[in-house]
């Protein structure tokens, strides 16, 4: 439950705007202020389930944005690569390791788009 509460908010975050109004709201209040389903179809005056169904469409509509343009993939594999060179560069940093010291380039050169 943990891992779905976290991808939801990472899709959130770069998605968000892309839902209706409706939709963001009941996103936020369920993922990020941790509400019932419950207490949200008592602040918007609806069943439990009208609240379900809008849940479900919007966590699908934000699975579809991130298929089709796989920002939060491409940003996660970056931040991966980004912390490998950290971790390389704080090893250089005690060995003076030449092998490392090109590793770490190379992963930054692949973020940065080869030097662009």
């Amino acid at each position: 439950m943990l891992e779905k509460i976290e991808r939801m908010a990472w899709l959130f975050d770069f998605y968000g705007p892309l839902l209706t109004d409706k939709q963001r709201r009941i996103v936020e209040l369920h993922y990020e202020n941790d509400w019932s389903l419950g207490e949200i179809a008592a602040e918007f005056g609806v069943s439990r389930q009208a609240i379900y169904d809008i849940l479900k469409r919007a966590e699908k509509a934000l699975e579809h944005y991130e298929q089709r343009l796989g920002l939060v993939g491409k940003f996660m594999g970056e931040r991966q690569q980004l912390t490998e060179v950290y971790r390389l560069l704080k090893e250089m940093e005690v060995a003076g390791d030449d092998h490392r010291k090109k590793r770490a380039l190379t992963l930054l050169e692949e973020v940065l788009g080869n030097g662009r």
